[in-house]
């Protein structure tokens, strides 16, 4: 498959909207729920501090590239945190979401960041055990602000369908 990945521009901001809604239906489906957090808009997703990376398909009989996932790591404190993956679900199994991952990883090492962390559903096949693959390793949240997600999660309802992770890989 030729995929090639770059930082998003604002023209992509529709689409990486869409593409997380797709990408959440599969959640929803495998937990049955009934309420899921909203996407995070795209025009708020721009204004955090860090960064977006887009996957783009190139399909040779067409001349116009496809954004088909992305890859948003928030930088605060210090520290980077991979927020959101998501791959249309068409695309899914190609190693798009990998590619995402690795340059997500490569950017935050560029930046000066160590270590990437992560939430994510522990027994869920594409969460903790792709992103094990990936090289992260559920940790502990050390800090304020990662232990501030483990508020917001609970606040959002996430553990409500499963147990949810920290993980870390380190750059």
């Amino acid at each position: 498959m030729n995929v090639s990945v770059r930082p998003t521009s604002p023209d992509d901001d529709a689409v990486t909207e869409q593409i997380e809604v797709a990408a959440d239906a599969l959640l929803i489906e495998r937990f049955g729920a009934a309420d899921w957090p909203p996407p995070t808009p795209a025009h708020e997703r721009a204004s955090t501090p860090g960064f977006v990376l887009v996957a783009e398909h190139i399909d040779c009989a067409t001349t116009r590239p496809l954004v088909v996932g992305f890859v948003h790591v928030l930088e605060f404190d210090g520290h980077a945190h991979l927020e959101q993956l998501s791959v249309l679900p068409s695309f899914g199994r190609r190693g798009i979401g990998r590619e995402l991952v690795a340059a997500a990883l490569v950017e935050s090492r560029h930046r000066g960041h160590t270590e990437v962390t992560l939430r994510t559903y522990l027994d869920v096949p594409w969460n903790a055990p792709f992103y094990a693959s990936c090289g992260f390793v559920v940790s502990e949240p050390r800090t304020p602000l990662l232990q501030k997600l483990v508020d917001v999660e609970s606040a959002l309802g996430l553990f409500e369908h499963g147990p949810r992770v920290q993980m870390t890989a380190l750059l």
